[in-house]
């Protein structure tokens, strides 16, 4: 099958890769723009025929995947500039004096400056994804697990409270940053996770590297917080496996099958030191766990121990400060490897009927995951079709759709 798929792209990009250009650029003239698009679509063709079989009009399939990306494309350009405008906006509210004020990169005093206390605070976070960092209502929603169309009117019912309000954007002074360290933070996260999960997140402007900057420029600007550097050890860590994350052909590798000889062991000695000083300078939060967990996993991964038992007492300590359906989730799947698939699915009967999930893609691969293990086959079958259904990246899609045929293979 393989070499039959290979062989309709190559004859896909002989008899039309002319025509399928000119209709991809008839609309913004923009023949560069096609030509990359078109590229995009043929990888995915190359990763997907041979598996999927080819379809039976290999154009329109080409068209179809290359006008998502030129719409992916687009939709990422018009992110950027509305948010730039929106930060030129509240800049002018700022004022553009000679003195800075304490914080020294710009985006990050305009984030701290939207998480003001008359803001509700369930918005502010939101807020600064939308009105500094330029993200999409339907990224924001995604990260806060909650419809498009709801987040969208939260965030115009917040903005036009801060304007019908009169809520004043200034710089905070330094003896006001704790108090509103919290949004900045879950937005910087947010940030990071958007980009990481993003296959088209590459080049000069990657969203996980402007959110690691922005935390580096907290962690500096507040060294006594321990979240904040709990936070900065956090993404270190997972950016420091990102080259292992998909192989030479673009396929998804999962993290227990990742080459660890291309993970960065200066990202991972950073994430270490951050994450020890972070335990010494105060309380235990939320992102110190969650680094936590992710040096018992590269301790497994590295060192060959069991940490099997210490991430699934993590996840208990992590539901205690913040329980959200997600920790839940995550908790599942370390604890299939301790006490066996069936007790994690017991564990996420409390989540059954949490419609926030109903979308959830990651819900639904690990579910899959789970009852494979245990042998359910034919709810596996649909766990992981739903999984399929709600990827957004192709290789992720891809390597789905192989876990659902090993099915059939026993």
């Amino acid at each position: 099958m393989a070499e039959a798929a290979h062989r309709a792209a190559e004859r896909a990009a002989r008899e039309s890769y002319g025509r399928l250009v000119a209709f991809l650029a008839a609309r913004n003239r923009d023949v560069a723009g096609a030509e990359d698009a078109l590229a995009e679509a043929f990888a995915s063709a190359l990763q997907t025929w041979p598996e999927s079989g080819v379809p039976d009009n290999p154009d329109a399939w080409l068209l179809t995947v290359a006008r998502r990306r030129q719409a992916d494309a687009a939709r990422r350009q018009a992110t950027r500039k509305a948010g730039e405008a929106h930060l030129t906006m509240i800049a002018d509210e700022l004022g553009e004096g000679g003195d800075r004020g304490p914080i020294p990169d710009r985006r990050l005093a305009l984030m701290f400056a939207c998480a003001h206390p008359e803001v509700e605070p369930a918005m502010r976070a939101p807020l600064i994804l939308q009105t500094v960092l330029g993200l999409t209502a339907v990224d924001i929603a995604a990260a806060f697990l909650l419809p498009p169309a709801t987040m969208g009117q939260r965030l115009v019912r917040a903005k036009a409270r801060i304007r019908d309000g009169g809520v004043p954007f200034a710089e905070p002074e330094p003896e006001e940053l704790p108090e509103r360290l919290d949004a900045v933070l879950a937005a910087i996260y947010a940030t990071f996770t958007r980009g990481w999960t993003d296959p088209l997140d590459s080049g000069p402007e990657r969203l996980a590297e402007e959110a690691i900057w922005l935390a580096q420029v907290v962690v500096t600007l507040l060294p006594d917080s321990p979240e904040a550097k709990g936070l900065l050890a956090l993404m270190l860590y997972a950016e420091a496996r990102s080259g292992a994350r998909r192989d030479s052909a673009g396929a998804y590798v999962p993290f227990e099958r990742q080459d660890t000889s291309l993970w960065d062991r200066a990202a991972i000695a950073a994430a270490e030191a951050m994450l020890h000083a972070a335990n010494s300078s105060g309380p235990t939060g939320r992102y110190q766990i969650e680094a936590a967990i992710q040096s018992a996993h590269l301790a497994r991964r590295l060192g060959g121990k069991d940490t099997w038992p210490a991430v699934v007492q993590l996840y208990d300590v992590l539901m205690r400060l913040s329980p959200s359906p997600v920790v839940l989730l995550n908790r599942a799947a370390a604890l299939a490897e301790v006490e066996g698939p069936e007790a994690a699915l017991r564990s996420l009967e409390s989540i059954a009927g949490d419609k926030r999930l109903d979308t959830y893609q990651p819900l639904w691969a690990v579910r899959g995951y789970l009852l494979a293990k245990a042998g359910r086959k034919a709810e596996a079958h649909e766990a992981l079709s739903l999984a399929i259904g709600l990827a957004d990246d192709q290789a992720v899609r891809q390597y789905l759709m192989q876990q659902r045929a090993a099915l059939a293979d026993g």
